[in-house]
């Protein structure tokens, strides 16, 4: 008998908004080390093989003194916060605007964060403020603009799991 399918994403870990659930000020952020397999992982999969990334020689000689990750998988740190947290599962990307302010570089801790600052009720189009930083340093910023389902596509959809108004999310100060 075969060990049960594990499934890549646990959705324990999915946290799932309607637009009508979100308000502005709401927050979530995450935290990861970036890995080498990381840095390697995310060049195999976008064909970005720049040596800045990928050789400890090349990268020496740089203006950086060592390899950095790639700008756009500090990016994606964001779109895993808006996918599976802030607003969640059935959010779409419209839009993203990013500015690279200093390089992340292997086994540095990122600090991604997004805050909702504007709702548009046309079009459930949500607004958000993104950043990253590393030992407190802002690295990356930008913002978000997402589409939300609502809450009666989302029970249309079977997407039961809906949080209540201001669970799990804390507004900042």
């Amino acid at each position: 008998m075969s060990a049960p399918v594990k499934p890549p994403v646990d959705p324990r870990r999915l946290k799932a908004l309607a637009f009508e659930d979100l308000h502005v000020g709401m927050c979530e952020s995450l935290m990861k080390t970036v890995m080498e397999t990381d840095v390697v992982g995310f060049a195999r999969l976008s064909g970005d093989d720049n040596p800045i990334h990928l050789c400890d020689v090349y990268a020496a000689r740089s203006r950086f003194g060592e390899r950095i990750a790639h700008g756009l998988y500090t990016a994606s740190l964001i779109s895993a916060i808006l996918g599976t947290r802030l607003p969640g599962p059935g959010a779409v990307y419209r839009s993203q605007t990013l500015a690279f302010h200093a390089p992340v570089k292997i086994g540095d801790v990122v600090t991604v964060a997004v805050e909702v600052v504007e709702l548009v009720a046309q079009g459930r189009k949500a607004r958000l403020s993104c950043e990253a930083r590393v030992d407190g340093r802002l690295v990356l910023d930008g913002e978000a603009i997402v589409s939300v389902p609502s809450r009666a596509s989302s029970i249309a959809a079977g997407e039961g799991r809906r949080r209540p108004p201001g669970g799990h999310t804390q507004a900042s100060s």
